[in-house]
C-alpha cells in the first residue's frame, strides 16, 4: 500500500512540474510582457531596462523559471501587470470563494440528481423511465454549457423575470449558473451509475438478497449501490476538476465574479502573473483531487492494494 501511495504521489508531483513548465513557457511565447508593462508614450531605453530589472525579465529563461517556481511554492506569483500594487495570489484568493460557492452548489446538484436517476434507470432497465433517463444523459452531455446558460437566462430571466440575469448576490443569483455548470456532470454521473448498477444487479449476492426476501428498496440503495459506487468513485475527481475548469465559461456568461472570470480578464489583458496563479492553483486542485481519489479507491478496492 505504501508503494502504491508513493507511486501516485510521484506521478502527481511530476504532473505539477510539467504543468508549471507549460504555463511558464506559454506565458512567454504568447508575446513580450514589456508591451504590457511599458507606459504609454515615448519610453527611453533606460526605462525599458529598469522595467526588465524590476520584473526579472533581464535574466535567462532558466533563471526566470527557477525564481518562478521558488516563489510559487511560497504562493508568491508576483504583482499583477494590469492592476499595479495587487498581488496575483491575492486577486485569485479574493475570487476563490465565489468559484467555490458555485462549484459546490453544482456538485450538490450533480450528486442529488445524478445518483438517484442512475439507480432508478438501472432498476427500470428498458422501461419508459430508462429511455427518458438516457435521453436526459445524452442531451446533458451534448449541450454546450454556454448555449445552455444563454437559453436559461433568456427563459427564466428575460421572458419570465423569475431570476436575475447575472452577478453574485442571494440564492436566486446562484440558481441558473449552478444548473448550467452541473447539468453536464449530472448526465455523465447518471450514465456511469446506471451502467455500474446494471452490472451489480446481475451479481449472485444481489440475487441471493432478493431470494431471502429483503425489500427491493434495501437491495437497491443499500446492497447494490454501495458496491456500484466503487467504479464511479474515480470519476468524482474528474467532476470536481471539471467544476473548477468549466466555471470559466459559466462565470463569463453569467458575469459571476469568480476565478474563471478573472482568468478570462487576465488573458485579454495579458496579465501573466495572475494567469499563472490561476492555472497553477487550478491544476494543483485537479491533481490533488485525483491523488486523493486514487488513495481512497485503493482503500475501497483491495485489488488495487495488492495488485
Amino acid at each position: 500500500m505504501q508503494r502504491f501511495i508513493l507511486a501516485r504521489f510521484g506521478a502527481a508531483f511530476i504532473a505539477v512540474i510539467v504543468v508549471s513548465v507549460i504555463v511558464f513557457s506559454l506565458s512567454h511565447l504568447s508575446g513580450d510582457p514589456l508591451t504590457v508593462l511599458m507606459p504609454m508614450g515615448d519610453v527611453s531605453p533606460e526605462d525599458i531596462e529598469a522595467i526588465k530589472v524590476k520584473w526579472g525579465l533581464d535574466k535567462p529563461i532558466i533563471t526566470q523559471y527557477r525564481i518562478f517556481m521558488s516563489n510559487a511554492v511560497r504562493g508568491d506569483f508576483g504583482e499583477s501587470y494590469a492592476f499595479g500594487g495587487e498581488t496575483a495570489m491575492g486577486m485569485v484568493m479574493s475570487r476563490f470563494p465565489a468559484t467555490l460557492q458555485l462549484a459546490g452548489t453544482a456538485l450538490l446538484i450533480t450528486i442529488v440528481i445524478g445518483i438517484p436517476l442512475g439507480v432508478i434507470t438501472a432498476a427500470r432497465k428498458d422501461s419508459f423511465i430508462d429511455y427518458q433517463g438516457k435521453a436526459l444523459a445524452f442531451m446533458g452531455q451534448a449541450t454546450p454549457s454556454f448555449w445552455l446558460g444563454i437559453m436559461l437566462m433568456w427563459l427564466f430571466a428575460v421572458k419570465l423575470g423569475w431570476l436575475p440575469t447575472s452577478g453574485r448576490g442571494g440564492i436566486t443569483h446562484l440558481i441558473l449558473p449552478a444548473i448550467t455548470l452541473g447539468l453536464f456532470n449530472v448526465a455523465a454521473l447518471l450514465r456511469l451509475i446506471r451502467s455500474s448498477m446494471i452490472d451489480t444487479l446481475d451479481t449472485e449476492y444481489v440475487k441471493q438478497a432478493r431470494i431471502k426476501g429483503i425489500p427491493e428498496w434495501k437491495v437497491l440503495w443499500k446492497h447494490a449501490l454501495r458496491n456500484a459506487l466503487i467504479a464511479p468513485l474515480t470519476f468524482f475527481a474528474l467532476i470536481i476538476g471539471s467544476l473548477f475548469t468549466g466555471a470559466v465559461i459559466v462565470e463569463t456568461v453569467f458575469s459571476w465574479p469568480g476565478v474563471g472570470q478573472l482568468a478570462v480578464g487576465s488573458v485579454q489583458s495579458r496579465d501573466f502573473p495572475v494567469l499563472q496563479a490561476v492555472v497553477i492553483i487550478g491544476s494543483s486542485i485537479y491533481i490533488a483531487c485525483n491523488f486523493a481519489v486514487d488513495i481512497l479507491y485503493a482503500y475501497v478496492d483491495p485489488r488495487i492494494r495488492y495488485g
